[in-house]
């Protein structure tokens, strides 16, 4: 999906979108908001696609990704078909290995929201990232 450029606005702006986007899935999908350097929307890509409890990412793949679309950040997002919205360890490692496969490229990580049932939980809000 490609964007106009729209800016957005804070966490809720973008916590709605990732629920939008990734509501009602039954298999596990990964997928990056790539925005440019005024954190504006530059597209929303789905980038993996797993089973019902997991998918494997490459940090290759969402580099190259953001790479092609000249993003100065991303907002990394999954769903759990499960329903929960909390952050497993594999979810915190993998977000910890994107923020520095993405640092060395200079595109930063301003979040990663954990798509479930009730909505939709932030790293940063956390204090995850």
């Amino acid at each position: 999906m490609r964007m106009g450029g729209e800016g957005l606005t804070g966490v809720d702006a973008a916590r709605e979108l990732a629920v939008l986007h990734m509501a009602g899935l039954d298999r596990e999908r990964f997928s990056v908001m790539f925005l440019n350097a005024q954190n504006q929307l530059l597209a929303i890509e789905d980038l993996f696609d797993g089973t019902l409890t997991q998918t494997s990412v490459y940090p290759r793949e969402v580099a190259r990704a953001a790479l092609r679309h000249n993003a100065g950040a991303v907002i990394l997002m999954h769903n759990h078909p499960s329903g929960s919205c909390e952050p497993s360890q594999a979810d915190k490692d993998l977000t910890a290995v994107m923020r520095s496969s993405l640092q060395l490229l200079d595109v930063r990580v301003l979040d990663h929201f954990v798509v479930g049932h009730a909505g939709a939980v932030s790293f940063a809000e956390r204090g995850l990232m």
